[in-house]
């Protein structure tokens, strides 16, 4: 890559950094794995013949037990259309008919799928083979309250089965540590005031990427699943171009914990000192579908930029802001304070992200190249461009020609963090 980086995704596309403009060579953050890739069928099919903490699946269920699955909706990039095959593959062997099976996207507080979507997700085989269905957080029922007052509402024909499987991608994520586990339940199938209780949490000691023990919203998702009670997970670790690198399955616990450690050996990285520019990528689509989905970015970001420096944030956004709530915190006129007193005052879904991007805003300039109007981006507190180009020539106006430049590629994919000294 001496002279671009072909590497930062804008939606399924690609765009490259001309690197020649920079006075001294950037230092590119990218994840170990994304040069470990292997075949990936076979990686899924060890998984799930050494599952963690827990008998193979197909010894875990028996003939005459509805088994249902849950996977990622369409803002993740679990692929469940490659994964699903083998994991019916087990429950047909332990003597499940396809008939007792059913596949439920957890939409969390996102918009239902189209039918398109939901053929891609599972596969067109999987598809016209199981039943396959979106969450409903108007069909839950009360399991309990986790000993932090989280109220546990679950999609009912989740609970209705005699066995749950969970799937989902490992990554990092800015307030529950890392995706995956028991995440695929509680967000991922229960109610909007579910969702609220547990992410209001996020403004904790503890609720940070890449952390686990200490961490209260992490916590209340580990407890709240153990009440729905999940007998097995297939979660797996992806490359940039989203091919399967690692997988583990196993115990929803056991198992996960393992998947963590496995993604901290790709993605943990250590630098010397802050950067004056940090380019990043959210990783294309579909984890830039929309801003509400692509802010996560910045939080990676936020770790290695200095005060008062750029963030350039690079994301498509073909669906727009995703998020009215959201858009209308971001579109405070009274900036990033008034939204970060508003989140400590009053919790609520959507302003929780506004309040994320706020705080990268007191940090640094956030400058964003996005498909989003211009007028609307700005409105929200970015420096708009539609020209990676236009965007890093501004960028370096500001911070001076001689900064230090930091590029992530797969902005959710890495934790950085700075040396201390």
């Amino acid at each position: 890559m001496e002279e671009a980086l072909a590497g930062l995704r804008y939606g399924k596309t690609l765009l490259d950094l001309d690197l020649s403009g920079f006075a001294s060579s950037p230092l590119v953050l990218a994840p170990a794995r994304s040069l470990s890739a292997g075949d990936e069928p076979k990686i899924v099919r060890d998984a799930l013949a050494n599952p963690i903490g827990s008998r193979p699946l197909a010894g875990l269920v028996h003939a005459g037990q509805r088994v249902v699955i849950v996977t990622s909706d369409v803002t993740r990039p679990c692929p469940s259309a490659r994964l699903l095959p083998s994991v019916l593959e087990e429950l047909n062997r332990g003597g499940v008919r396809d008939e007792d099976i059913v596949v439920v996207f957890g939409l969390g507080n996102h918009r239902p799928h189209t039918t398109k979507e939901q053929k891609q997700l599972a596969g067109e085989a999987v598809y016209g083979r199981v039943r396959c269905i979106d969450s409903d957080p108007t069909d839950v029922k009360l399991v309990g309250h986790t000993r932090r007052g989280t109220p546990v509402a679950i999609f009912r024909p989740v609970l209705d089965a005699d066995v749950r499987v969970c799937m989902g991608a490992l990554e990092y994520h800015y307030f529950a540590g890392y995706s995956g586990g028991y995440k695929a339940i509680v967000p991922g199938v229960c109610t909007a005031e579910t969702i609220q209780h547990n992410h209001r949490m996020m403004i904790e000691p503890g609720a940070a990427p890449g952390r686990l023990g200490g961490n209260p919203v992490r916590e209340d998702i580990d407890e709240a699943g153990a009440m729905v009670g999940v007998h097995f997970v297939l979660n797996v670790i992806l490359d940039s171009s989203k091919h399967v690198v690692s997988a583990v399955a196993g115990h929803p616990e056991v198992a996960h914990r393992t998947g963590c450690a496995r993604l901290d050996s790709f993605g943990r990285v250590v630098i010397e000192r802050p950067a004056d520019l940090v380019v990043v990528s959210a990783g294309g689509y579909p984890k830039d579908i929309n801003l509400y989905q692509a802010q996560k970015a910045l939080d990676s970001a936020r770790q290695v930029v200095r005060p008062g420096g750029v963030i350039l944030l690079v994301a498509e956004c073909a669906e727009g802001t995703g998020n009215q709530t959201f858009e209308t915190w971001m579109s405070d006129p009274q900036g990033p304070d008034a939204i970060i007193a508003r989140i400590q005052r009053e919790f609520v879904l959507g302003g929780h992200k506004a309040a994320a991007v706020a705080a990268a805003m007191k940090q640094a300039a956030v400058y964003l190249v996005s498909a989003l109007p211009q007028d609307r981006a700005r409105a929200m507190g970015f420096s708009p461009f539609t020209s990676l180009d236009d965007a890093v020539q501004s960028a370096l106006k500001r911070v001076g020609p001689s900064a230090t430049v930091v590029i992530m590629p797969e902005g959710g994919s890495v934790l950085p963090c700075v040396e201390e000294r």
